[in-house]
């Protein structure tokens, strides 16, 4: 009889140091991401983040994001097949590690009041619209001063002579009183620099 119980015990101990685990975790993600996470009141992290969970239902989820309006939902975690009552018992006791993964994905709306948001949206159109201007022309650098302009070829008037009467025209035409009414020569004009990713 002794024998027979130590043989069982051994069995006991056997089965016990090879069972498996079922590993079971909620995958959350937003759009954008970045968004605070709350599941069941219970700050969790920032998305995207895997939760690990021990029960299958229904889970209230909560998320934050500055510039978004905050979104509260249900989560519904279900369980594979395998790990329903009944096959989940085979599931705990064989030698392997079975995981059990439910994601989750959520979209944030943008708040509309928000300056911030429609200025950065503001600045995105003015880029998207300056990348689809054709490129600017080349800064004229010719100071021959017996160049003439197809605009004074008939005149005999030469470019040098014209520049300086219509920068002669534009001081005295400036209404502003107090400022400096000289241009900037062209070699000086401001470029806007290009747009970094």
């Amino acid at each position: 009889m002794l024998p027979l119980r130590v043989a069982f015990a051994g069995i006991v101990l056997l089965a016990a140091a090879t069972t498996g685990c079922v590993k079971r975790t909620i995958r959350i993600s937003s759009d954008p991401s970045g968004a605070l996470v709350w599941v069941n009141d219970r700050e969790v992290g920032r998305t995207p983040l895997d939760v690990d969970f021990l029960h299958y239902g229904t889970y209230d989820v909560r998320l934050e994001r500055a510039g978004y309006e905050s979104l509260s939902a249900p989560g519904e975690a279900r369980p594979p097949w395998w790990d329903l009552p009944g096959p989940d018992l085979v599931a705990e006791v064989l030698p392997i590690d079975a995981e059990s993964v439910v994601e989750w994905h959520f979209t944030l709306q943008p708040r509309p009041d928000d300056p911030a948001l429609e200025r950065a949206a503001l600045i995105d159109r003015a880029w998207a619209i300056r990348d689809r201007l054709p490129p600017a022309p080349p800064a004229d650098t010719d100071t021959d001063a017996d160049t003439d302009t197809d605009a004074d070829a008939g005149t005999g008037t030469d470019a040098a002579t014209a520049t300086a009467t219509d920068a002669a025209t534009d001081a005295a035409t400036d209404t502003h009183a107090g400022t400096d009414t000289t241009a900037a020569p062209a070699a000086l004009t401001a470029t806007p620099a290009p747009r970094t990713p």
